[in-house]
């Protein structure tokens, strides 16, 4: 069974990434598809609720900016679109469930599968079953992972941390849009830096053609320019940033295509993307952020707040 090792913490530190291959087995991603299934099969989303995802600063302040339905989705599950996919009125051009961007942002709080994934304390064996015994025989090299989030989350040196959201990203094939560079503290603020990490969960194979993630290795150690905050009151819009985003070297970004079942450990302040998936397959995945909330202040600035309903709740349990 394998391990987190020391070296590959060390390989974190430097690249502000880490990727864990085959820490999920095929049936644990199905059963997430699964889930995600019965949610989309109950979606019901009101026309003047329905905002297109986008990470693009303009039209991110014209759709979710605008939109009480995404600044109070930090405790809830909600529906974000597809750009393209809705006319003026909030209908629906092509299939309401092949239209969605992303779910989010409290999977982890309202739905068991996720709860279950995220909260697990259980050391995961992964011994075969007898629907998984196929997949463990067809490939010796896979390494089959004894470690769950939480006892990764100790290897990271979290004390206290504690999951401030979650999402189910569908990059829809032929339409999936592009995720411009970023850093998620833009988005997911903290004093100090560098106490948010996310966790990406491939529900499908990740490959350039569909979608796979991009970093500038080494990014994480640069702080940020920009940030996104709540408008003040009366504004016209919900959010707005503050500071410029630099102009980032095509060059310095690496492809880092991964398997179904694979994980990557985002640091919060490396700078990364995915472009548009073009391909005719979806790229799944089931992600989550965070927080070390021992010493650190949540800014009170950040879109996405705990609420009385929905505190951040410990990772650990």
């Amino acid at each position: 069974m394998a391990s987190v090792t020391q070296h590959q913490m060390q390989k974190f530190r430097e690249d502000g990434f880490l990727v864990l291959e085959h820490f999920f087995s095929p049936e644990e991603c199905d059963s997430m598809r699964s889930s995600i299934q019965r949610i989309l099969d109950g979606m019901e989303v009101p026309p003047h609720c329905r905002t297109e995802f986008s990470t693009k600063e303009e039209e991110q302040l014209q759709a979710q900016g605008s939109s009480d339905y995404f600044l109070t989705s930090g405790d809830k599950i909600r529906f974000f679109f597809e750009k393209g996919v809705l006319d003026e009125r909030g209908n629906f051009l092509i299939a309401k469930e092949k239209s969605v961007s992303k779910i989010g942002h409290a999977l982890h709080a309202h739905d068991p599968v996720f709860k279950q994934i995220t909260h697990s304390s259980k050391v995961q064996d992964r011994i075969p079953t007898e629907n998984s015994a196929l997949w463990c025989a067809e490939s010796s090299k896979r390494e089959l992972w004894k470690v769950s989030f939480q006892e990764l989350g100790r290897k990271l040196g979290l004390e206290r941390p504690v999951v401030v959201q979650s999402m189910y990203i569908f990059k829809q094939p032929g339409i999936g849009g592009e995720v411009t560079p970023h850093q998620d503290a833009t988005f997911l603020h903290t004093e100090p830096l560098g106490r948010v990490l996310g966790f990406w969960i491939a529900l499908e194979d990740a490959t350039q053609e569909n979608g796979c993630l991009w970093f500038i290795p080494g990014s994480h150690t640069s702080g940020i320019t920009r940030r996104m905050v709540r408008a003040a009151q009366g504004a016209s819009t919900c959010v707005e940033f503050v500071g410029s985003e630099p102009a980032y070297d095509d060059s310095k970004f690496i492809p880092v295509p991964i398997s179904k079942g694979g994980l990557i450990v985002i640091h919060g302040e490396v700078v990364h993307k995915s472009a548009m998936n073009s391909s005719a397959f979806s790229r799944h995945v089931y992600t989550f952020h965070v927080m070390e909330a021992e010493g650190t202040n949540w800014s009170k600035e950040n879109w996405l707040q705990p609420t009385p309903e929905l505190p951040f709740p410990p990772l650990y349990t």
